[in-house]
C-alpha cells in the first residue's frame, strides 16, 4: 500500500494553547493513532510530540518499515507536533515513528507514547486500535459516589494478574477474560469490596513487576485485547466491585522504543540527572516543570477513568516525586528556589491531578503510596494538601510487623509498637497496606514471619489481620495472604493454590472472609475510619499481658463495638475490661474459633456489671482466647 500523507489535523488553536500551558487533560483524543474517515477514504491519523526532529515518518508493516514512505507534516505554530492522515492503515496495523533528531543527526524508531495497544512484548510496536465497547455497568457508574465514598467500607485484593493464578496445562498466564470469570468470583468470594491491579500497562521486563512501563495508554498485550481488559474491569462492576489501578508517574525505563531521548533530546526526562535519573530504579525521571509533560502525566490518569471506567488510582512512589533528595547523598541534589528539599514542580503537579480526577470524576478515589511524614497528603487541595483521598500506612505496616515476628513472651516490652499508630492515625486518611513489597527479597511470607510452632504462626496470622481489620483506616492485603502462603511471592508462579487443600490455610481464608463481612456489616468500623471520633482506647497499657482493649464507634452510638487482642498464647480467663454502658455483651468474632482453625475458646452471653473500671462506670469480665482477638457488641 502506498499512498501519500495527506495533511489533516486534530487540534485546534485552543488545543495547543492548553498543551503548551499544561492544561490539556485529553491528550489521548488528539495525540496517536486514530482510525478516520477523511474526505470519503479510511484510514489512520498520527500524531506525535517530537519537537527537536528534523523529520518524522511513520513506518510499519504496512510499508515494510521503510523509512520515508510516510512522511509526517510539522504544525507551523512550533508546536513541535508531527502530524497527518494514511488512508488505507486499518486496525491491527503495527507501527513506530522513525525520527531523525537535530542532536548529533541520531536516527531514532519509537513507539507511540499514546497508542492504545502494543505487541506482546519482547516485540516493541505499538498497534493501531481503537476502544469501542458496549459497557453493562451503569449501575455501578451511578452509585459509586455513594460505594466509594469514605465514609464506606475499603477492603483492598492486590493483585499481580501474571501470577495470581496459571494455566497449568499450557503454562501461561490466565488471559482477561478468563480472569473475569475466575478471579471475579474469587475476590466476590471472599469479600473484598475493592481490587487493585499492580500496573498493567504495556511493559517490556517482566521482573519489573510492571512498574517499568513503556505504553502509558494500552493494557498489556500478555493477557489480551484492550477491550478483553474492560471486560474484566465490567465483570468487577457487575459483581460490585470497585477496580484501582497502580498509576507510576514517577520514573520510565531507558529502553530505546520508549520515552527516553525521545526525539534526540531530553523530551519527557528532565535534563539535569540529579533531578532526571534515581538512582535505585536506574531509570529516567519526568520533567515534571516542563508544560507539555504535565499535560501528558495528568491525560494519562485521566485516560483510565474515562475510558477504562477505573474507580481509583493508587499512585507509586510518591515519596520519590515529592523530594529531591529522595536516595541521594549530598552534593547529589540542588535545592529548591527556596532553599528546600521539596521538588515544587511535583508538589504542583500532584495537586493539579487531583484537582482534575476529583473535579471531572464522580466518585473516585487516588491512594498515595508515600512512606514519609510529607504533610497533608490526603487533605484538600484548597486548604494546601496534596488532595489524594487516601494514604499508605507504611508506619503501621512496618511497626506491626516487626511487632508480630517478636516472640510472645518478649512482646511485653515492645507494647509501644503496637499502639504507637494510634497518636497519629487521624493526620491523614490512611489504608493500612499488606502489600506485594512486604512479601519479597527475603522479608519472608507474612506467615513466614510469624513465631512459633506451626498452631501458634497460623494464630498470630488470624490475630494480626483481625487487628488489622479493627484498626481504623481502609484495609489493602496482597494476594496469597488470604491463603497463609508459605513462600515469598514469585513474579513468574501462580500462588500455591494446593494449600487449601490444608485446615489450616483453609482457615486463614474463612478467617479473611469473615474480617471482610465484618467489616461491611459494622458501620462502627467504616463510618468514622478516618477520624478520631471513631476510636476510643478502653486500654493500651497492660504490657504484662500485651493485651489491647478498644472501642470502634460510627454515628449510632448504640451500635459501637469492643474489640480485644490478646498478643501471647495464654487464656486470660476472667479479664476485666471497662466499658460505656450497661447492658450484656455479646461476642460476634472470634479469631480463635475453631472453623478458622483455633482452640475455640469463647465468650457466651455476658452480663455487663455496675462496677467502674479502667475509669468507666461499668464492666464485664470476659475470656481472651490465646493469640486471639475478640469483637463484642452491647445489647
Amino acid at each position: 500500500m502506498k499512498k501519500e500523507v495527506q495533511a489533516y489535523s486534530l487540534f485546534s488553536d485552543f488545543d495547543i494553547s492548553l498543551f503548551r500551558a499544561g492544561k490539556h487533560f485529553r491528550l489521548y483524543e488528539k495525540f496517536g493513532a486514530h482510525l478516520l474517515e477523511v474526505n470519503g477514504e479510511e484510514g489512520v491519523y498520527f500524531a506525535v510530540w517530537a519537537p527537536s526532529a528534523k523529520s518524522v515518518s511513520v513506518i510499519g508493516d504496512f510499508n515494510h518499515w521503510l523509512e520515508g514512505e510516510h512522511p509526517l507534516n510539522v504544525r507551523w505554530d512550533e508546536s513541535g507536533i508531527w502530524e497527518g492522515f494514511i488512508p488505507g492503515v486499518k486496525k491491527g496495523v503495527k507501527y513506530k515513528y522513525k525520527i531523525h533528531s537535530h542532536h548529533n543527526d541520531m536516527m531514532l524508531e519509537k513507539a507511540d507514547p499514546y497508542a492504545l495497544s502494543c505487541e506482546h512484548p519482547p516485540n516493541t510496536a505499538s498497534v493501531v486500535w481503537e476502544l469501542g465497547y458496549k459497557w453493562k455497568d451503569k449501575k455501578h457508574m451511578t452509585s459509586r459516589k455513594e460505594k466509594n465514598s469514605l465514609d464506606k467500607p475499603f477492603s483492598i485484593y492486590e493483585v499481580h494478574l501474571g501470577s495470581w493464578r496459571r494455566n497449568m496445562k499450557e503454562d501461561r498466564f490466565l488471559t482477561y477474560t478468563e480472569m473475569a470469570d475466575e478471579l471475579v468470583s474469587y475476590v466476590k468470594e471472599t469479600g473484598f469490596t475493592h481490587v487493585e491491579f499492580m500496573p498493567i500497562m504495556e511493559y517490556p521486563y517482566d521482573p519489573s513487576w510492571g512498574y517499568q512501563l513503556t505504553g502509558y495508554f494500552a493494557p498489556t498485550s500478555r493477557f489480551g485485547t484492550p477491550q478483553e481488559f474492560m471486560q474484566l474491569i465490567d465483570a468487577f462492576h457487575k459483581a460490585g466491585i470497585g477496580v484501582i489501578l497502580d498509576w507510576v508517574p514517577s520514573h520510565f525505563p531507558e529502553d530505546k522504543h520508549g520515552l527516553g531521548r525521545f526525539d534526540g533530546s531530553h523530551l519527557y526526562e528532565h535534563p539535569d540527572p540529579r533531578k532526571g535519573y534515581h538512582p535505585d530504579w536506574k531509570s529516567l525521571i519526568f520533567n515534571y516543570g516542563r508544560n507539555e509533560v504535565r499535560s501528558f502525566l495528568i491525560s494519562n490518569a485521566v485516560f483510565w477513568l474515562d475510558k477504562y471506567h477505573v474507580d481509583g488510582l493508587r499512585v507509586d512512589a510518591v515519596a520519590s516525586m515529592l523530594y529531591l533528595d529522595y536516595s541521594r547523598e549530598d552534593g547529589e541534589w540542588e535545592p529548591n528556589e527556596q532553599g528546600g528539599r521539596e521538588n515544587l514542580d511535583a508538589i504542583s503537579l500532584l495537586r493539579e491531578l487531583n484537582k482534575e480526577v476529583y473535579g471531572s470524576f464522580e466518585g473516585v478515589q487516588t491512594i498515595a503510596e508515600e512512606s514519609t511524614s510529607f504533610p497533608m497528603v490526603s487533605r484538600p487541595t484548597d486548604l494546601g494538601g496534596l488532595g489524594f483521598g487516601m494514604k499508605w500506612m507504611m508506619g503501621w505496616m512496618h511497626d506491626t510487623l516487626e511487632y508480630f515476628k517478636k516472640d510472645p513472651v518478649y512482646r511485653q516490652y515492645h507494647q509501644n509498637d503496637i499502639t504507637f499508630s494510634m497518636t497519629y492515625a487521624f493526620t491523614e486518611n490512611f489504608t493500612l497496606p499488606l502489600s506485594h513489597d512486604e512479601v519479597v527479597y527475603g522479608k519472608k511470607s507474612i506467615l513466614g514471619r510469624m513465631p512459633g510452632d506451626e498452631w501458634q504462626r497460623f494464630a498470630n496470622l488470624r490475630t494480626l489481620y483481625s487487628y488489622m481489620f479493627t484498626h481504623p483506616g481502609a484495609k489493602l492485603l496482597f494476594m496469597g495472604a488470604e491463603i497463609g502462603q508459605y513462600e515469598e511471592w514469585d513474579y513468574n508462579s501462580g500462588l500455591d493454590w494446593k494449600l487449601l487443600d490444608h485446615e489450616y490455610h483453609k482457615g486463614i481464608k474463612a478467617l479473611l472472609t469473615d474480617l471482610n463481612k465484618l467489616y461491611r456489616n459494622q458501620p462502627a468500623l467504616y463510618e468514622k475510619q478516618f477520624t478520631a471520633e471513631g476510636f476510643e482506647w478502653i486500654a493500651y497499657d497492660d504490657k504484662q499481658n500485651s493485651v489491647l482493649s478498644y472501642i470502634r464507634k460510627g454515628k449510632d452510638p448504640k451500635a459501637s463495638l469492643i474489640i480485644v487482642c490478646n498478643f501471647t498464647p495464654t487464656v486470660l480467663s476472667e479479664y476485666s475490661i471497662g466499658l460505656p454502658a450497661s447492658g450484656k455483651l455479646k461476642e460476634i468474632f472470634n479469631s480463635d474459633d475453631k472453623k478458622y482453625g483455633g482452640s475455640g475458646v469463647k465468650n457466651k452471653l455476658i452480663k455487663i456489671s455496675p462496677e467502674s473500671f479502667h475509669g468507666r462506670e461499668h464492666s464485664a469480665k470476659i475470656t481472651i482466647p490465646p493469640l486471639g482477638c475478640v469483637v463484642f457488641q452491647i445489647l
